[in-house]
């Protein structure tokens, strides 16, 4: 897979947060945002998962069994600030409705929800009601998300968000194992997500300054 930006902008209100975003990503990939509060992560990544409309500039993927004009976002998770989870139903029901409702890109190898909350930990309460949880077990349930329906692109905004060490390191694992199957991940963060070898894109909040290495 090939997911490739090229010359995109954003505004917030009136003023333009970015200009002349290009990158080109393939399977295996990781890119991390950097910057400070403000620089524009946030809005890129939302330009990246078709939640936000670009003042300029196209978001494009391309690979075998894809179709033209497919849309990113079709192939994408976004893990945002929030969980994405109803409070009131339990944690079996919110992964069920996530399964169902996405389906698998491409016939991709997705995860059971039994399977999914076993690798990130938390067996034995998907009973209970998302709502009754703690912060990090919320957390950790929204990254079971990612496992049960099989997206190849991983849009992750401050993931480790609520996290302990114990937890940082499994998430690591998830992404790492993601990517071993070719999957691809960018993610905006201020701590480290341990992973070797990847890019990274420095956000100014300086409109036409952005550096991607």
């Amino acid at each position: 897979m090939l997911l490739t930006a090229e010359n995109l902008a954003a505004r917030r209100g009136e003023d333009l947060i970015f200009m002349n975003v290009s990158f080109k990503l393939t399977s295996g990939q990781a890119l991390v945002l950097t910057g400070p509060n403000g620089s524009g992560k946030s809005t890129l990544l939302r330009v990246m998962a078709g939640l936000l409309r670009p003042e300029k500039g196209t978001v494009k993927i391309a690979g075998e069994g894809i179709e033209n004009g497919t849309h990113a976002s079709e192939a994408s998770h976004y893990l945002g600030h929030r969980n994405a989870m109803k409070q009131e139903l339990s944690v079996f029901e919110n992964l069920s409705f996530w399964k169902d409702f996405l389906g698998d890109f491409n016939h991709g190898p997705s995860m059971g929800i039994e399977e999914a909350v076993e690798t990130v930990g938390l067996s034995g309460i998907t009973h209970l009601p998302f709502g009754y949880l703690s912060a990090g077990q919320q957390r950790r349930f929204a990254m079971a998300k990612l496992l049960v329906a099989w997206r190849p692109i991983w849009i992750l905004d401050e993931p480790t968000a609520a996290l302990d060490a114990s937890a940082d390191v499994m998430f690591t694992g998830l992404v790492e194992s993601h990517l071993a199957k070719g999957g691809i991940v960018m993610a905006a963060t201020h701590q480290p997500l341990g992973l070797d070898g990847v890019q990274e894109l420095r956000m100014t909040g300086f409109a036409g300054v952005e550096i991607a290495w």
